[in-house]
């Protein structure tokens, strides 16, 4: 097992439809009201179209670990509203975003976050204690955006 990669994941039941969470969830003017850590988010290049979607570029500053980090995501899948897949192309570590919002019997949403990296370079002995913490703040994520959605 290689201990510098991250994998973490975390789901949560929405009483929402996935149109209703994926609307507000892939809106990146609303990242910083419900993902741990992000103070601001632009988006610094727009996709192919002119907006947001495969190829748009979000610039989101955070703190992690008492420092500010700014990093650069890339969307590489947006299929309204089921998927928003994005990598980074700028920061501290390579990391993939995937978030899944699939519709329930019910008429709700199963919502998720897998969050994979690489904690090389300068978080490299901290890999098994980020895991952890970054569990914690997506399914905090996730809390927060089941409140927003309401």
């Amino acid at each position: 097992m290689d201990n510098r990669r991250v994998d973490v994941s975390a789901r949560r039941l929405i009483v929402q439809p996935p149109e209703v969470v994926a609307r507000y969830a892939m809106d990146w003017r609303h990242d910083h009201e419900w993902t741990q850590g992000i103070k601001r988010a632009e988006l610094s290049a727009p996709g192919p179209d002119g907006g947001f979607g495969v190829g748009a570029e979000v610039t989101r500053t955070a703190h992690f670990l008492g420092k500010r980090i700014d990093y650069v995501l890339r969307v590489v899948a947006h299929e309204p509203p089921a998927l928003l897949e994005m990598e980074s192309v700028a920061g501290p570590f390579p990391m993939h975003v995937t978030y899944r919002f699939d519709a329930t019997p019910e008429g709700g949403t199963t919502a998720s976050i897998r969050i994979r990296g690489d904690a090389s370079r300068h978080y490299r002995l901290f890999a098994p204690l980020m895991a952890r913490f970054v569990r914690a703040n997506i399914r905090k994520d996730l809390r927060d955006l089941a409140r927003h959605v309401r």
